[in-house]
């Protein structure tokens, strides 16, 4: 059995040290909010795919989608460098 080789260098060198930057991982830690509520989001319509929406689901939905919409205003606020909202004055 013959082994398959890549024939040409690799268009783009890899860093030898290829772990986050403190800096990255201070951004995704200030996105995660948004991207738990972004899966819950995601989790609540995937449970759609195979059966019927019931109330309960209706309401899951809608809350999994407010809670986006928190999220989402809270990291623009962030962002911006205003206050947001639960914060002391």
């Amino acid at each position: 059995m013959k082994s398959i080789v890549a024939r040409h260098k690799g268009v783009t060198a890899l860093p030898a040290d290829l772990e986050p930057t403190d800096a990255e991982l201070h951004a995704i830690e200030a996105e995660m909010p948004l991207i738990s509520a972004e899966v819950e989001l995601l989790d609540a319509l995937i449970i759609l795919l195979d059966r019927p929406a019931s109330e309960f689901e209706g309401r899951r939905i809608r809350r999994a989608h407010h809670r986006v919409l928190v999220a989402r205003r809270d990291a623009a606020n962030r962002a911006a460098g205003t206050q947001v909202s639960g914060d002391a004055a």
